[in-house]
């Protein structure tokens, strides 16, 4: 068994668990103030894929920053001119989106998505 694929069930493990704690009835609210569910497609693969991650927000901007970038490829689908994604469950509510990702000077990751009005 190599790191990588020690790593990546430890972090399957994780998103088990974040996604339990934002179901929960009684913490659930505030455990979903700061994370949120996205779902997307891979570009190569055609999969759809679901992944817990933390962000903020700003009006129609949604940001949300990739820690360990290097070891996680999922934001590696809105490089370049980016694509279309859904945040389950924002605002009550599925929201649609056109996310970029961007690597800074540092190595730093965020991924930017600018919400679709509210159908």
């Amino acid at each position: 068994m190599t790191v990588r694929s020690v790593v990546r069930r430890g972090v399957a493990l994780v998103n088990l668990g974040v996604t339990a704690l934002m179901d929960a009835p009684v913490v659930g609210r505030l455990v979903r103030r700061g994370m949120v569910e996205i779902r997307y497609t891979g570009r190569r693969s055609g999969q759809t894929f679901q992944t817990p991650v933390a962000y903020r927000r700003s009006g129609d901007q949604v940001v949300i920053g990739v820690s360990a970038p290097d070891l996680k490829t999922w934001w590696r689908n809105f490089g370049g001119d980016g694509g279309p994604i859904t945040l389950l469950g924002l605002d009550g509510a599925d929201r649609t989106g056109h996310a970029v990702s961007r690597r800074d000077e540092r190595g730093a990751v965020t991924v930017t998505v600018t919400l679709d009005p509210p159908s």
